[in-house]
């Protein structure tokens, strides 16, 4: 029997708010056949490619974004939430769906020209990972690529990233939001 890893995916209805359907990767990573795999197919376009870093999005891209950059032999960037970084930082603000945000990574995390894989649970509306591929670049960053294990197509969020010059790679889809 085949592992459907989107079924791995527990459904939330009405979280955090009325209305939305909450896509829960926690199960996906309690399985750890399922994780495994995931991984497997996050890592699988990358094999045989250098890759000098990760980039993980905080919090679950830093599972899944350590998780991948061990597989590639490559280091891992975290990118976090303002103030949670102890030396020189750099930072952007980015689009939430009700306001704006920050996130900051360390100025020496990235060389200029290195070859980074942007990672994250999910993309929906695509603010943060927007975000988070202008820090990369602003840093000098070769972006490589984007992916995600979730992709909630309606909301546009791969399209934007895409017209970043940026490629997208997610392992599944829904609809809604």
């Amino acid at each position: 029997m085949t592992l459907d890893l989107k079924d791995t995916i527990r459904t939330i209805p009405d979280y955090p708010k009325q209305g939305i359907m909450f896509r829960d990767i926690t199960t996906l990573l309690g399985d750890a056949r399922a994780f495994r795999r995931a991984i497997d197919e996050l890592v699988q376009p990358f094999a045989g490619t250098k890759i000098d870093k990760v980039a993980g999005i905080e919090a679950r891209g830093f599972i899944l974004g350590g998780a991948v950059a061990h597989q590639l032999s490559a280091g891992f960037v975290p990118i976090r939430k303002k103030g949670k970084l102890p030396h020189t930082k750099v930072s952007i603000a980015y689009s939430l769906e009700y306001g704006f945000d920050e996130m900051e990574m360390h100025e020496d995390a990235v060389a200029p020209g290195e070859r980074v894989i942007l990672v994250d649970d999910l993309i929906a509306t695509g603010g943060t990972a927007e975000g988070a591929v202008g820090l990369l670049k602003k840093i000098g960053a070769d972006v490589v690529a984007a992916c995600f294990v979730i992709d909630l197509q309606d909301l546009g969020g791969a399209k934007k990233i895409k017209a970043m010059g940026v490629p997208v790679r997610t392992l599944m889809s829904f609809g809604g939001h």
